[in-house]
């Protein structure tokens, strides 16, 4: 072989082997216009090479949100699916969203007033089919432009500047926001928890408890941090009173608390501590398996508490018999959204497997490495639950060889 062809041997070679971080890195940015008015917001989606993007194939929906589309390149709208082929250049596409969402009529899920914006990150950008070329990494940022008045906007991606985000999701190959986001003129308290940046805010004049909120996750976070091995960079939980919806509901790294909530219900379950987990451990299951996730919620929103010394063995036994009665005739737990009672008899049958786990492990291990092995699963099954709780016991599990996973 002549030296030539060596040599252009070698360099095909080489660039097959580079490293990802020898990709070439392309700017993709967000700008959004946050538009109390007419409770939108504008978003311009900006490449700084648009030929390192084949397309987004964007899915819209089907509630009429995004409107106004304008793209460099070409755009195209199909059974609810929008296609942007970007121009090769400096390339951007912007569309208007509609961000207040009510639940019912007088209750939102997601709220714009003149004063504040309450909404996911999610609804800023659709979820799209990513198709790019080889050789490419796409650097997403997210910055907001704010209504005058408006004093300061709360994500929970990394800040890098005044209103800007770095947004940097590693198990997506489109990085697009998510999670909960707040701005306006806003109240916050911000502590630091182990290796967690926790920030607690809503809009001024919402009588949220944002100390009480505090107090209490820095009593139970060292009981977190014993049970998950996951520890996020930042935990944003943000809130607001009426009409927004009632209870606590995550997303990425966030929770949103309605401030008239109680941090701990009379049957002794904390809806906060309840979403922390779920931020935190992201469960997910499919084939019918919706007890799996919402059961191991409901366990550590009580057995966090009762770790960190905030319920008695009295009232702790009161708990378990309120969730007996409450699933007592429950049959069955699979289904894709389990009812209340069958998230208590869930509960029920998660305490049973850690004792089962306990004695026959001679206390080595616990319900704790199970939660972590499904935190690793990207999703999971009963059969696969099954699976790994007899990985741990190291036998067959007579707690869950039972018809209720049937």
């Amino acid at each position: 072989m002549r030296a030539g062809t060596k040599l252009a041997a070698s360099l095909v070679l080489l660039a097959l082997s580079m490293p990802a971080w020898c990709a070439k890195k392309v700017d993709l940015d967000y700008h959004v216009k946050l538009l109390p008015q007419s409770e939108q917001a504008e978003v311009r989606v900006s490449l700084s090479q648009g030929s390192a993007v084949r397309s987004l194939n964007f899915d819209l929906g089907r509630t009429g949100d995004y409107s106004d589309f304008k793209a460099d390149g070409q755009w195209s709208v199909n059974d609810h699916r929008g296609l942007w082929q970007p121009s090769a250049n400096k390339a951007s596409l912007t569309y208007r969203v509609r961000l207040s969402h009510a639940r019912k009529p007088g209750i939102y899920e997601a709220r714009m007033t003149p004063s504040w914006a309450l909404f996911r990150g999610e609804d800023l950008v659709p979820p799209a089919r990513l198709d790019q070329q080889d050789g490419v990494e796409l650097v997403s940022r997210l910055v907001f432009e704010l209504p005058a008045g408006w004093k300061s906007i709360e994500t929970a991606w990394p800040r890098i500047g005044k209103n800007k985000f770095r947004i940097d999701n590693v198990s997506r190959l489109f990085d697009r926001p998510t999670g909960w986001m707040l701005a306006g003129t806003l109240g916050s308290r911000r502590v630091r928890l182990g290796e967690t940046e926790v920030t607690i805010a809503s809009p001024k004049g919402q009588a949220m408890r944002r100390m009480d909120v505090l107090t209490l996750l820095t009593f139970v976070w060292p009981q977190v941090e014993a049970a998950f091995p996951r520890h996020p960079a930042k935990l944003l939980v943000v809130g607001a009173s009426d009409p927004m919806r009632r209870g606590a509901v995550s997303a990425r790294d966030s929770i949103y608390l309605n401030s008239r909530t109680p941090l701990v219900s009379e049957n002794g379950s904390s809806p906060l501590i309840r979403e922390v987990v779920q931020a935190i451990g992201r469960f997910n299951d499919h084939d019918t398996s919706d007890w799996i996730s919402e059961g191991l919620a409901e366990y550590y929103a009580i057995e966090l508490v009762r770790r960190a010394g905030g319920v008695t063995d009295e009232r702790y036994q009161a708990i378990q018999a309120r969730l007996a009665r409450d699933g007592k005739d429950v049959t069955s737990l699979r289904g894709d959204h389990v009812s209340g009672a069958t998230v208590s008899r869930a509960v029920v049958v998660l305490q049973e497997l850690d004792r089962e786990i306990r004695v026959k492990t001679h206390n080595k291990r616990s319900l704790d490495d199970l939660a972590q092995a499904v935190m690793r699963a990207n999703s999971i099954t009963t059969a696969e639950f099954v699976q790994l709780a007899e990985s741990i016991i190291g036998e067959s599990s007579v707690v869950l060889d039972s018809k209720l996973l049937r």
